[in-house]
């Protein structure tokens, strides 16, 4: 599936490790991985240039600014709106080619005719969040770090659904759901969006092989009587969307029927004929 919606951002170039992105009135330049290929022209004369994102042979890496820009702006993606700005490790808060899997998950809980109650875990910045609170769901928003809520909470404000339909949560993903699991509290839809390798607060290691499929379990026990979907996406190199498929046959197909797809994200380009590749996701839908 490909993001071919956008109006405030696009893909300009790509080559050499790098991709050359319009974010707004602002130019970026920032590694990708999956950006094998030769570049056509020198991205880095591109002439409106901002800010490239440089990495160190040490891990990480750094921003050079090429002209003055501002600390932070907003993109719009249709009816919703999110604050952007470079960030460490040559993020900018937000993720345009999930805004496919927006899309779809908003067809669904609009076509459902009901009130959807979703669980988002690893939620980051809220693009998913925003995107199901315009839908009419409301949203249980879950992510560990303290700063990448509060942008969310920002987006939920500038999207225009901020409100009593949101609940923000700063708190371990798998935590979470075993108090949730005790509570008994039961959600319509999941979706998460987990890291390749972590650490937690107490030292504990998170490497997606091995934890992902128990995770998927365990949220299985707070999904409704009627559920509607469970979503995961995954930028884990080596993962194959049909690994996703996999786990969620296992762990939510064989035991609540429905159907189940997985696809690769991309992000179509200014580049004849070049797609760049996102990461995959795979869902559930109880059909």
């Amino acid at each position: 599936m490909k993001a071919a919606e956008w109006k405030d951002y696009s893909v300009i170039a790509t080559g050499d490790g790098y991709k050359l992105e319009r974010w707004g009135k602002v130019i970026l330049l920032r590694p990708d991985p999956q950006v094998i290929w030769k570049s056509r022209t020198d991205l880095d004369c591109y002439k409106n240039l901002s800010a490239k994102y440089i990495r160190s042979d040490t891990g990480g890496g750094r921003w050079v600014f090429k002209t003055k820009m501002p600390e932070e702006w907003t993109v719009g993606y249709k009816d919703l709106t999110f604050k952007v700005k470079p960030m460490g490790f040559k993020h900018t808060g937000l993720f345009p080619e999930q805004a496919v899997n927006w899309d779809y998950m908003r067809e669904l809980v609009e076509r459902s005719g009901r009130k959807i109650n979703v669980l988002n875990l690893f939620a980051y910045t809220g693009g998913a969040t925003c995107a199901l609170l315009k839908a009419g769901a409301s949203v249980c928003h879950v992510d560990s770090a303290k700063a990448m809520v509060e942008r969310a909470k920002e987006n939920t404000v500038l999207s225009g659904v901020a409100g009593e339909n949101v609940r923000f949560i700063i708190d371990d993903c798998k935590k979470f759901v075993e108090r949730e699991i005790r509570r008994g509290r039961k959600y319509d839809a999941i979706i998460m969006d987990p890291p390749s390798y972590g650490r937690g607060p107490s030292g504990e290691t998170w490497k997606l092989e091995t934890e992902l499929y128990p995770l998927v379990e365990l949220c299985e026990k707070v999904l409704s009587d009627e559920p509607l979907f469970f979503l995961i996406n995954s930028y884990t190199t080596g993962l194959q969307p049909q690994v996703i498929e996999n786990v969620l046959v296992s762990a939510i197909k064989n035991k609540r029927g429905g159907e189940t797809e997985a696809y690769e994200v991309g992000l179509v380009t200014e580049e004849k004929g070049i797609i760049l590749p996102c990461g995959n996701s795979g869902i559930w839908i109880n059909r």
